[in-house]
Formats: structure tokens, sequence, C-alpha cells
């Protein structure tokens, strides 16, 4: 008996899908309900260098016919591409000690951020496209690089339910690695909060950009990191450096907030200019919200 979206709506809920022990069970959860609602996949390879074009001939995918042309013309050309190839996703996931903190009833943002990852993974696979993971924190903690086999895609559910965050943020200069490793443009989904200093961090991806990579970026936070709704009285501790503060929220609550605003809305500003997706995330949202919000991103590339 076929299961409707509705049967798996359920596991859409982070807290609930966090009680899954095993990481390809979450994954296959969540993909099999979302694609159920779907009539086809829209997740494909893409051709990576335009060539030419040339006289339509019978038997031609009407797709590549380009309508400009025909429009000038009023002949039919299709394009030619010099190598024609499945998609390769790089999944990089920020595991610094910031992306530990969870407020409470929520799970944390690593936790978000792995399990976003393996779903990613699960359904790239399953449509034969090749998939590859980085981790980092200061420095590049795991690096694996694109496969399309369901063996390499265990090594990679291992990986991300192993993951523990550590040491401090080094975001810029890990992203701008990770762009040296790639040697054949692909799609980059970046995982992260992005507790790094913004110019650098947005020029890490920008260097992507600049070696023709798509970039989306799933931005995640902690409801409490937007709206900084904590009680009276608080100790506030950097998680990457354990220095404390004590202070009373409500009188710092306006200034964080607006600061807040900023940093999302330069972000926004920033990538929608470098033709980046910025997707902004928190460990509340649903996952079939996060999911429809990638499809309609990764639509866009065809």
């Amino acid at each position: 008996m076929t299961q409707s979206l509705s049967d798996y709506k359920k596991y859409f809920d982070p807290e609930v899908l966090s009680r899954v022990s095993n990481m390809e069970l979450r994954a296959r959860l969540v993909v099999e309900g979302f694609i159920t609602g779907l009539h086809h996949s829209p997740y494909h390879g893409f051709s990576v260098e335009f060539a030419q074009h040339r006289q339509y001939m019978p038997g031609d995918e009407i797709k590549r016919i380009d309508w400009k042309i025909f429009g000038k013309t009023d002949r039919y050309y299709v394009k030619q591409f010099e190598e024609e190839t499945n998609l390769k996703c790089y999944l990089v996931l920020d595991a610094s000690n910031s992306m530990a903190f969870r407020s409470e009833g929520k799970i944390s943002k690593l936790e978000y951020g792995s399990f976003l990852a393996s779903t990613l993974a699960y359904l790239m696979v399953r449509q034969q496209d090749a998939v590859g993971l980085t981790i980092f924190d200061e420095q590049i903690r795991t690096s694996l690089s694109p496969h399309a086999t369901t063996v390499y895609l265990v090594e990679i559910f291992k990986a991300l339910s192993q993951v523990r965050a550590g040491n401090k943020t080094g975001t810029a200069r890990s992203l701008h690695t990770v762009a040296e490793r790639i040697k054949r443009r692909g799609l980059v989904i970046i995982l992260s909060d992005l507790f790094d200093t913004p110019a650098d961090v947005l020029s890490a991806l920008k260097h992507f950009r600049h070696k023709r990579n798509e970039v989306i970026l799933f931005h995640i936070l902690d409801p409490l990191e937007k709206s900084f709704a904590f009680g009276s009285d608080a100790v506030f501790r950097d998680m990457e450096t354990s220095e404390e503060l004590i202070t009373q929220p409500h009188h710092i609550r306006k200034a964080y907030q607006e600061a807040m605003r900023e940093f999302i809305a330069m972000y926004k500003r920033e990538c929608r200019e470098h033709s980046i997706d910025y997707v902004l995330l928190d460990t509340a949202t649903p996952f079939n919200e996060a999911l429809m919000e990638y499809l309609q991103k990764r639509q866009r590339l065809h």
C-alpha cells in the first residue's frame, strides 16, 4: 500500500526526526515523504559548457531549442554542449562550536544541518547524481569527494552521524579551501550559522561563484538567536572562547534584534547580487518547508 505525503509529515518535525537513531533512515523518511507529493524528481544533472548552436534535427529534445534564435531567424536551433554530465553536489557543513547552540525544546544547529545534509545526500544519489561532504570548524575535518553510489552514501551517513561541534569558527578560510579543491563546477550547498567576519565569508562565497559553481546557502539559526527572548537575568557564554557576560537581556534586546536584522539583510542582499541562493532557516522549521525552498531554488538551474 502506497503511503501518502501526509503519512510522512510527522517526520518533517526536526525534534521528531532527532529521535530516529539511524541517519540513513532519517534521510529516507524525509525524502520519500517529500518526493511522494511530486510527479517527478526536479533534481537533475546539468550541462557543463555551452559550445555552439546547430540546426534542430528530428529526435532532438524540444527543451533544447533556443527560442531566442527562433524569434530572430524563424528557424529551429538547439544548444550543443562540450560535456554532458550528471550533477556533482558538494555539501559543506559547519561544525564549529557555535553550531552546538540549542534553545530549550529545539535541536542544535549542527544536528539540524546534519539532518538536512543527509537528506540532500540521499536525494542526490537516489537520482544518480554524485554527492560529497566536507565538515569544517577552524579547518577541514572531513572531506569526502563526490560519488553516486549507495555504498558511498553510507560513508556520508557515517560521517554525519559522528560529527560533533568543536573548536572555533574558521568559516571563510575553510570555504576558500573547499573552493580551491573543486576542479569542475557543480552545485555547492553550504550549511552554517555564518558566525564569522561577514566580509571574509562573502569573499569565500564569491570564490565559489568565480569558479562558476552554483551555490545554495542554508543559513541556520536557533529561534532565540533571532528573537533574543531570554529571561530577566542571564549569563551569556561564548561557545568558542568560554568568555562570560552577565546582563539583563531586555536592556539590549532591541539593539540586538536590529543588529541581527541587518546581519541577515546584508547576506540576503550580497547573495542576491552574486547569484547565490540564500535560504534562511531556524531549527524550528519543518523539513518540508526547508526542502520545498531548496526545490524552488534548484529548479532555477534549468
